[in-house]
């Protein structure tokens, strides 16, 4: 009994030391919320200040941001190296120079670097301003982790790591299990459509001649009625640069009326249809929709959750990354 009663405290010992280690890695490898409570104490509220000032005006700057801080953790890890200038940089590629909100970013790392010189990265800015747009939206908040540092390096050849609207769903499985992401992450991740637009050039060819099997031509997987709504506004010679909202029911809302729409086939990109023409993922698209004889899953909260599992994918810490004066450009 009495060595009984020393081995319990021990072993309590040890299971808490291992509790605290898995909290840890949740919270990221290096980073931590609150990263900046003691140096730039004030660097999270500059940061939402500024989202606001800049979304009052232009409110598309706030599904800009949340696919912008996705583009960037999918190449090279959450490093700030989308947000890098040239011309062979990731910036300036087809997926991430139509995205909103740049000089959002650039305005809060001035407010900053006047406050607290050299102290928050760009990736730790592009991370608390994805968090921020998605509750200007209408979304819920969560508690970012920070301690990124900026990458050094960024290359328009890699931004093909990038999921794309003609994926596979096999293939978009793979991108993100590549990641360390899962199949659910995946779902509510892409779930971040609910906001925002796309061109008419990444969707178009689903309208015209793309199948034998419908009086249309359209993807069989559409609604027929949503295809006509879509071909009004994407003539087959038409502006391919014009902007379509991938959640007809609320664009600007962050909710779950996207996979109402995935659901009845008006999926605006192919990739986001095969998401409920996929037995595996529409479980996923189903359980946030609340069907009937499946557990729940609030889209609100999983999507937390998987951006803070997403936003700590291979960031950079200590000498691996540096603090960059201008967002711009590295040191």
């Amino acid at each position: 009994m009495g060595a009984s009663f020393i081995r319990t405290p021990t072993l309590l010992f040890l299971l808490l030391v291992a509790m605290a280690a898995a909290a840890a890695l949740v919270q990221g490898q290096g980073t931590r919320v609150g990263f900046y409570s003691r140096t730039c104490p004030q660097a999270e509220s500059i940061v939402q200040k500024t989202v606001i000032s800049h979304f009052q005006s232009n409110p598309a700057i706030a599904p800009g941001l949340l696919r912008m801080h996705f583009h960037d953790c999918f190449v090279r890890g959450c490093d700030a190296s989308i947000l890098i200038n040239g011309s062979s940089t990731e910036k300036n590629t087809v997926p991430n120079s139509l995205l909103n909100g740049y000089d959002v970013i650039d305005d809060a790392k001035t407010r900053l670097e006047a406050a607290c010189p050299g102290v928050v990265s760009c990736a730790d800015i592009l991370a608390l301003a994805a968090r921020d747009s998605v509750v200007l939206t209408k979304g819920i908040t969560w508690r970012v982790p920070t301690g990124r540092k900026d990458g050094r390096v960024s290359l328009a050849s890699e931004v093909s790591n990038l999921p794309a609207p003609r994926d596979s769903i096999e293939v978009q499985k793979q991108k993100f299990a590549d990641k360390g992401l899962t199949d659910q992450d995946l779902v509510t991740l892409v779930g971040g459509h609910t906001i925002g637009t796309s061109a008419c050039q990444f969707f178009r060819y689903r309208l015209y001649n793309f199948s034998t099997t419908t009086a249309n031509g359209a993807d069989p997987s559409m609604d027929a009625a949503f295809v006509t709504q879509l071909q009004s506004l994407c003539p087959a010679d038409g502006d391919g640069s014009r902007r379509i909202a991938l959640d007809t029911g609320s664009p600007n809302r962050f909710d779950t009326s996207f996979f109402t729409n995935l659901r009845n086939g008006r999926g605006v990109l192919e990739s986001d249809q095969k998401l409920w023409t996929d037995a595996s993922t529409r479980t996923f698209v189903q359980r946030f929709l609340g069907v009937r004889g499946l557990l729940g899953l609030n889209f609100n909260l999983e999507f937390g959750r998987s951006m803070v599992k997403m936003s700590n994918i291979g960031i950079k810490t200590g000498t691996e990354g540096e603090i960059r004066r201008l967002c711009t450009a590295i040191n």
